[in-house]
This record gives structure tokens, C-alpha cells and sequence, in this order.
């Protein structure tokens, strides 16, 4: 194992805060709305509701609502940031970074030393950005200060189609340095990178991707695959013990639907299960049953209910928690799997948190994916969870559901007004949660600007 001594001590992540989406849609109304069969969207997919943003919310609202929060909860001064880095997908502006739009909020503070901008690739970006923050509070670069990376997205669909149930709205910040109680494992990371078309936004006129379900499904499995290998390769290649599952207290998905993390457990399983069952003398035949085992459980619906009916026990207890924000606020895009490690860290007592290990699997369409680990730490943990959970709290229980009709009309409206300018958002200011900024208007020369809830 390499000398930790020469760097700076559990860094990762110091606090998280989730922003969730004053407004939301029942899934089984979405059902009948869109006439579908009973269950297609709450079991098929596992969904139960989604969150979602009217006219007068934006991607750059939904951060200057995180990074605000996240400093207020968390007692800091503004002077305190060195990084801030914005992942997403929900462009607004082809130049300009929603990160600038955010360093409105370092100005009364007079820091304008903050470096990063955006980071961009379908649902990665998030991650991408928070590797960025951990390599510069590891690196020279390093000036002492605080990195906030903000991770947030509004996944909508156009009508009709079979997407639309999988969409969803948030964002996720996380104040990243030394001293934190979510420890990223140091040089423990496995990556896969491809080229695709599963899942892109070619027309810069729309929020609306290109999707290919069945295409982006198996993009997602293999490059879980590829990932668990190579992270079990730099393991072994780093002198720590190469074990599969049950070397994580927690795994923790990207998660466009709960149905495709169910999938995802599975996998994990039957290749662990797998490898298990194979001796020394058998590795040759090992290499034809492990291929073997991805051509099933990515083609064969027996197989593959096969395997999640075995591994029910090791999701139930390792990533069933991880959903609860999955399932209830829907998909996030670059901000699902933080929501997911915020989802799990309200499922445990905090008393029984500290040693804990949670395994993280990110994908981005196009595609980039990542496997990395987590070891919990009691650095003021107790604290961290308690605001966390009283600020995931407080916004589910505080929502507005709305019919699926008015969820309809608000994403036509979206629609309509998509790139409008002069415009001035017809929403309903007094449905945004106290705190929550919002587009306030856009000029005749496209400048958007934003006021502030009280």
C-alpha cells in the first residue's frame, strides 16, 4: 500500500445538501393519464413520484439554490470556497457557465479567486466535477480553502413518449477538502469510456434528448462491468484485498430508474457469484463462464430475474435505501447517484455510520462511467447527517403534488417558452419554497436574471 502520509488527511466529502423540487406528480396519475396498463411507471420502472420545475426554474437557479443553502446550513463565510465546479447537462447558454451565474453569490464576500467552471457529459458530469475538486485539494493548486462542487439537471421528455415517466429535477452540493466524513478511497477507481449514441441532445432548440432505451440499457450494464473489473484491478494493483459485494456495507447506483439499479445488484451479484464458484485450476473456464454471464443477464429475461430474485437479500440490505430519493423525486441526471449517497446516509443511525464503505458506480450517456469507493469517517458526522436529514425532510414533506394534467400544461409551458426572449415566467412564485432562487426574467439581449424567495 502506498504512504498517505505526504497527503492531506480524509479528504472527500464534508457536507452535502439536496435541493428537491417544490412540486411533484403521483406516478400511478401519471398512468392513468397516459392510459397505460396499472403499474407500468410504479413497478416496471419502480417509480412512485417525480419532481419537477415550472418556467421559473432553471439549472442555474437550482445551483445558486444549492450553493446559498449549502454555506447557510453549514455555518461558512463565502471567502471560505477556493473551487466551485457545476455538473450538468441542462444547458441554458452555449458559453457562459452556470458557474458564473453562482459567483453572484461570492460577490458581497469580495472573492472572486474561485477557481472552475463547468463540467459537462449527460449524467458524468457530476462526478466529473467532484474528481476535479478532490484532485485540487490533493494538488500544488491547493490554496487551503474549501471546493463546492454542485451537481444538478431538469430531466424533462417531450409527451408521449415512453420516457416521460423517467424524468425528474434537483440538485446535489457537496462541500469537498480534508477532514470530511465521506472519505473518498484514494486511487481506488475504476473507469470505462466509449463511444455512443444512447442518449444525446443534438437539437440546441430543445430540452428534449434522443433516446435509445434499449441501446443506453446495455450501455449502462457494460459499463458497469468494465468498471467493477478495473476497480478490482487497481485494488489488487494497490495491495488491498480484491473482494466483490461483500466488501461494501453499501452500493450505491446512477440511477435513471429504480428498475435498472435492481438490474445493476443483480449483475454485481451473479459475476461475484461466478468468480466465487471458480477454483485455481479452472480460470480458463472461467474467462467463457464470465462472458457467459454478462451475455445473459444482459439478453436472457430469465437469467436476469433469476439473478434478481437471488441477490433480493443483498439489495434490500446494501441498495434498496438508496433509492428512497431515486423513487420519490425521480431522475436527477448528474445529480442521481449523490442523491442516492444522500438517500442511503438517512437509512443508517448515524451512531452506526462511522466505518462504513459504500460503493459508487456513476454513468453518463455518450458514454463515461466510473467506479470508486467511500469509507465513512466520524469527523463531525453526527452533525452532517442531522442537517442533511433535516433539510431532505423538510422539503418532501413541504411539497405541492399537482395532477397530471397541470404537471402536463407546466412542461408545455417549458416548452413554449424554451430560448423566448424578452419573457417573463408565468409561474406561481408562491409554490417555490422560502429560500429557493428563481428566473425572475430574460431581457431583450437574452441576459436571464434571478431574485431570491424569501
Amino acid at each position: 500500500m502506498e504512504d498517505d502520509r505526504r497527503w492531506p488527511k480524509d479528504v472527500g466529502i464534508r457536507a452535502m445538501h439536496v435541493v428537491i423540487p417544490s412540486l411533484y406528480v403521483d406516478q400511478a396519475d401519471l398512468e392513468r393519464y397516459d392510459r397505460v396498463s396499472e403499474g407500468k411507471y410504479t413497478v416496471g420502472l419502480g417509480q412512485k413520484q417525480m419532481g419537477f420545475c415550472t418556467d421559473l426554474e432553471d439549472v442555474n437557479s437550482l445551483c445558486l439554490t444549492a450553493v446559498s443553502q449549502l454555506v447557510e446550513n453549514n455555518g461558512l463565510s463565502y471567502s471560505d470556497i477556493g473551487r466551485l465546479e457545476v455538473g450538468t447537462e441542462t444547458l441554458v447558454d452555449k458559453s457562459k457557465s452556470a458557474k458564473t451565474v453562482v459567483m453572484q453569490l461570492f460577490a458581497a464576500a469580495g472573492n472572486h479567486r474561485v477557481e472552475g467552471v463547468d463540467t459537462t457529459n449527460a449524467c458524468y458530469g457530476g462526478t466529473a466535477a467532484l474528481f476535479n475538486a478532490l484532485a485540487w485539494a490533493e494538488s500544488s493548486a491547493w490554496d487551503g480553502r474549501l471546493a463546492v462542487v454542485v451537481a444538478a439537471d431538469i430531466a424533462v421528455y417531450a409527451a408521449g413518449s415512453s420516457a416521460r415517466a423517467t424524468g425528474g429535477a434537483g440538485a446535489v452540493a457537496m462541500l469537498v477538502g480534508p477532514g470530511a466524513s465521506l472519505v473518498v478511497d484514494r486511487g481506488l477507481r475504476g473507469t470505462y469510456m466509449d463511444h455512443a449514441y444512447d442518449f444525446y441532445k443534438p437539437d440546441l432548440g430543445s430540452e428534449y434528448p434522443v433516446v435509445d432505451g434499449q441501446l443506453s440499457v446495455r450501455c449502462y450494464l457494460n459499463a458497469l462491468d468494465r468498471c467493477y473489473e478495473s476497480y478490482r484491478g487497481e485494488c489488487g494493483a494497490r495491495g488491498h484485498a480484491v473482494r466483490g459485494l461483500d466488501a461494501f456495507d453499501s452500493f450505491v447506483f446512477h440511477a435513471p430508474y429504480c428498475k435498472l439499479v435492481r438490474k445493476a445488484l443483480a449483475r454485481l451479484y451473479a459475476k461475484d457469484s461466478v468468480r466465487e464458484k471458480t477454483s485455481a485450476d479452472e480460470k480458463a473456464a472461467a474467462v467463457d463462464k464470465t462472458s457467459a454471464a454478462d451475455k445473459t443477464s444482459a439478453d436472457d429475461k430469465a437469467a436476469e430475474a433469476a439473478a434478481m430474485d437471488r441477490s433480493r437479500p443483498v439489495f434490500e440490505a446494501k441498495t434498496e435505501p438508496s433509492l428512497m430519493l431515486a423513487s420519490r423525486v425521480g431522475n436527477t441526471y448528474t445529480a442521481s447517484v449523490y442523491s442516492g449517497l444522500a438517500s442511503y446516509l438517512l437509512s443508517v443511525p448515524p451512531e452506526r455510520l462511522a466505518g462504513k464503505r459504500i460503493g459508487v458506480f456513476s454513468y453518463g450517456s455518450g458514454l463515461a462511467s466510473s467506479m470508486y469507493s467511500i469509507t465513512v469517517v466520524d469527523n463531525g458526522l453526527a452533525a452532517m447527517v442531522g442537517r442533511l436529514r433535516e433539510s431532505v425532510s423538510a422539503g418532501l414533506r413541504r411539497r405541492t403534488r399537482f395532477t397530471a394534467e397541470q404537471f402536463a400544461d407546466a412542461l408545455d409551458v417549458r416548452r413554449e417558452s424554451l430560448h423566448r426572449a424578452p419573457y417573463a415566467p408565468a409561474g406561481d412564485r408562491a409554490l417555490l419554497f422560502p429560500g429557493t432562487w428563481y428566473l425572475s426574467g430574460i431581457d431583450e439581449m437574452r441576459r436571464r436574471h434571478y431574485e431570491r424567495k424569501e
